[in-house]
């Protein structure tokens, strides 16, 4: 009796851990990945991975899908991303077998000098109001895909996001919480209330919500194409309304907008290669910071530890400075940088200035020596192998405050992150693309496709790209796992604004982080501390398997996301 006693004991306590297992393999993995063959969507809101989803399994490309799923962001996530900002996408053609990359970014209006700052005073340029606005590049970014990728007509796309409008929908837990903040932060502009706050306040979380005017704009968009945006009615209204609330953006500057496909650069990390846009945008931080970071080896610690943590900040603060000094709109850059930037002999003169047990106060900008600077994201693959890596946003939360009468949407205000500094790369000019914080991800592998991704959250982006690509190659994490991974920045680099960096800047770490790397990475002279939630960006991915023609999709839990398939 009391050895059968025992082996019931046995057993239950076998059974009793085999319960508390769980069937992913990280204790901060929220899910298993999302596996299917025929289509796969990942977007940071559920509505629009649906929209997405459905444009795929009727016989939508991905890049169809993309676009729906962008729209409806448009109207379920106005507090991050809309018409009335701008847009970057790589494309992966499953028949060429080539990389295509879209800048869908605007510029600044010609009639804005920057002796108009001079005048008045302006150190900087403001957050907020008419000042900031550039041309919004997001809906000439739709059709320049379709026109080259799309299957479906716009008309069918776009339904989704004008059903959504018009008829509402329930507001979600994170578009909730950045709402409260409208009144206090965009109330006293125009049309802002009428639009935000139809009730007289912020929709709660689970209440309807309709935007009809948003739906009148998209469905003369839907109709009349690009130029019903940029040339017609809804460029007249922007045009007056500016004028009218002391603006620059004219008609003109977006009867003269243009994206324009470029190629994108990469470099290879430990077998991977890693594809991000040029500038504009500051995806070759993420880049340069990978150069750098190859010149350790990880494969023998854990992730986390404090030699992880103290080698990818110090590489973040020799990429960033370089970030402030040369990144600008590609026109204004010199010829040959961008390469020099991303190459492995400049990595390793960078890499040089690090002491792997102490934490820097200051670098300065390198030397290229040639010889001769908040958001959504979305990505989508088709049953044919296309693949598309999405990124939009209006820029700091809903936008610049400014509404044009009767169109339902927000201008964006990318324009602060022009420096008024004379002299520099960013240096602010009529007509010219501001720095950019948003980049899309790309990675191929032996030139197959290897994942789509992409990380929210200003310039925090290419350190999450970067901590993505450790998690998955340096510490054997799938795509969910790595995204749902505790994630570390570093604030107080120098900016491409002008500001410039002091006292080393201080290290933010999520909550997972042991107390034992903490202490040692005070210990090397980091300051250490802790951010608000939202902090820390959103992320969204879809890995192939070239083997077994399966993509594997994931979105993390700090968005209201959702990966689907079929």
């Amino acid at each position: 009796m009391y050895k059968h006693t025992l082996i019931v004991l046995f057993f239950l306590a076998c059974a009793s851990a085999y319960a508390q297992d769980r069937p992913v393999g990280r204790a901060f993995a929220t899910r298993t990945e999302v596996m299917a063959r025929n289509g796969i969507a990942c977007t940071s809101h559920p509505l629009a991975s649906a929209a997405a989803l459905d444009v795929l399994s009727k016989g939508g490309t991905a890049i169809d899908a993309a676009i729906a799923a962008n729209a409806v962001l448009g109207v379920v996530e106005p507090h991050v991303n809309g018409i009335g900002g701008d847009l970057y996408a790589i494309v992966y053609e499953a028949k060429t077998g080539k990389l295509h990359g879209l800048n869908a970014s605007g510029r600044s209006p010609y009639s804005l000098t920057i002796d108009t700052f001079k005048r008045r005073g302006i150190e900087f340029i403001p957050a907020l109001g008419p000042l900031p606005v550039s041309v919004p590049g997001c809906v000439d970014g739709w059709f320049e895909m379709h026109q080259k990728f799309g299957r479906k007509p716009m008309t069918d796309i776009l339904s989704y996001a004008i059903g959504y409008a018009r008829d509402g929908f329930a507001v979600a837990d994170e578009a909730s919480h950045s709402w409260k903040r409208v009144d206090a932060a965009y109330g006293k502009f125009p049309n802002v209330r009428e639009v935000y706050l139809p009730n007289g306040k912020a929709p709660a979380r689970g209440e309807v919500f309709r935007n009809p005017a948003l739906a009148n704009t998209l469905e003369k968009i839907a109709k009349g194409g690009r130029d019903a945006f940029y040339k017609g009615d809804i460029a007249q209204t922007i045009d007056r309304f500016m004028k009218n609330n002391g603006g620059f953006l004219s008609a003109k500057d977006l009867a003269d907008h243009r994206s324009e496909w470029i190629d994108p650069v990469s470099v290879n990390y430990r077998g991977y290669d890693v594809w991000e846009l040029p500038p504009n945008g500051q995806g070759i931080a993420a880049l340069q910071m990978l150069q750098i970071l190859k010149g350790f080896d990880f494969k023998k610690e854990e992730f986390g530890t404090p030699r992880h943590v103290h080698l990818f900040t110090e590489a973040k603060k020799l990429a960033f400075e370089d970030r402030a000094k040369f990144y600008a709109d590609l026109d204004y850059m010199k010829p040959g940088l961008v390469q020099r930037l991303i190459s492995e002999e400049y990595a390793n003169e960078r890499r040089a200035l690090m002491n792997p047990n102490r934490a820097a106060q200051t670098y300065d900008a390198g030397n290229p020596n040639l010889k001769d600077g908040d958001t959504i994201y979305l990505t989508v693959a088709d049953g044919e192998g296309n693949m598309v890596s999405l990124i939009q946003s209006n820029f700091r939360g809903f936008g610049s405050g400014m509404v044009p009468d009767g169109l339902g949407f927000m201008l964006q205000d990318r324009g602060q992150l022009f420096t008024l500094e004379p002299g520099q790369a960013n240096s602010y000019a009529p007509h010219k693309r501001p720095f950019h914080t948003i980049i899309p991800a790309f990675v191929t592998k032996d030139g197959q496709p290897w994942m789509s991704f992409g990380v929210m959250g200003g310039s925090f982006q290419p350190l999450g790209h970067v901590e993505i690509l450790m998690n998955m190659i340096d510490f054997g994490m799938n795509a969910q796992e790595a995204g749902d991974a505790p994630r570390m920045d570093h604030q107080g680099s120098s900016e491409p604004t002008g500001e410039r960096m002091k006292d080393g800047g201080q290290i933010t770490l999520e909550d997972g982080y042991p107390f034992e790397t903490i202490r040692a990475l005070m210990q090397m002279g980091h300051r250490v501390g802790w951010a608000a939630p939202g902090a820390y960006g959103g992320y969204q991915a879809i890995r192939f398997d070239p083997v077994h023609k399966v993509y594997f999709g994931a979105s993390e839990s700090r968005k209201d996301g959702q990966a689907v398939g079929f």
